[in-house]
């Protein structure tokens, strides 16, 4: 009995270090891929034409129908950043202080790239995983190929440069407005803070540097969304069921990667004094 028990945890154990090693063997295959894809993609950047008409469109489809979501997003974050902010203060020091620099500067350095990225990853990084994951299975990418025409230059360049201009662009607009529903909650009870008061509180230990923590991130988050998206549907098969999980796996890594680059980013920009 004790031998059948030894043999079975011995089983066991070889078993778990094979289901490791085939995961750690599948990680690495997927970076390299990865890796591989975004050299094809820096490729095609640079090579003539520009599909500047696709652009422009990836432009609108990313930048002004995302806009309303992600300001309404930003509004209401403001508005609890204002209204948590002026508790804490009033039960720690009986009176709302610095209510506006709390806000302003948890929305540019931090809460703004990042709330408003993962609202593109559900929004738009699901469906160009979707969009092109249907290309895939559907052999119309291979088509393209038999055709003489680059689908990494006419699908992907595309998109990953719109994604990293407007995402940025995104972010200031959604700056402002969560700063303004800060404003409003701060001006109620029982916290009463006079507009000006607020905007002082926002502008006084405000920097430059601090503006440009946060656009610098939309920028290189932008990139991280886009490269991932394109990946996971450019590398889609299986059919339907493939794309369903392609289009999972796009949403999942894109969010675990933007949180893992944010602290690695946001110790880059403060060793460099960025913010």
């Amino acid at each position: 009995m004790i031998r059948g028990v030894a043999v079975g945890v011995g089983s066991g154990v070889i078993a778990a270090i094979r289901s490791v090693r085939g995961w750690f063997s599948a990680v690495l295959h997927g970076l390299g891929s990865y890796i591989l894809f975004n050299a094809e993609v820096v490729r095609a950047f640079f090579s003539p034409p520009f599909e500047s008409r696709m652009v422009v469109r990836q432009m609108y489809e990313i930048g002004v129908m995302s806009l309303p979501i992600c300001l309404l997003t930003s509004f209401f974050v403001g508005m609890v950043l204002a209204l948590q902010t002026g508790y804490a203060s009033i039960a720690v020091l009986n009176e709302p202080v610095n209510v506006g620099t709390v806000v302003t500067f948890s929305l540019l350095k931090e809460l703004g790239p990042m709330l408003t990225s993962v609202v593109l990853v559900g929004r738009i990084g699901a469906a160009i995983t979707a969009e092109l994951g249907s290309m895939s299975v559907t052999e119309q990418i291979d088509a393209m190929y038999t055709l003489g025409t680059d689908p990494v230059k006419y699908l992907i360049v595309p998109r990953l440069l719109a994604f990293s201009l407007m995402l940025p662009l995104l972010v200031v607009f959604t700056n402002i407005v969560g700063v303004a529903g800060g404003m409003l909650v701060s001006a109620q009870e029982p916290m009463y803070t006079p507009y000006t008061i607020y905007w002082e509180d926002s502008l006084q230990y405000l920097r430059i540097g601090d503006f440009f923590h946060g656009f610098i991130k939309a920028g290189v988050f932008g990139i991280m969304i886009a490269t991932i998206a394109c990946y996971k549907g450019f590398h889609t098969g299986g059919g339907a069921e493939g794309v369903g999980k392609a289009t999972t796996d796009s949403v999942v890594t894109s969010i675990a990667m933007l949180l893992i680059g944010d602290f690695f980013l946001s110790s880059l920009l403060i060793a460099l004094r960025i913010g």
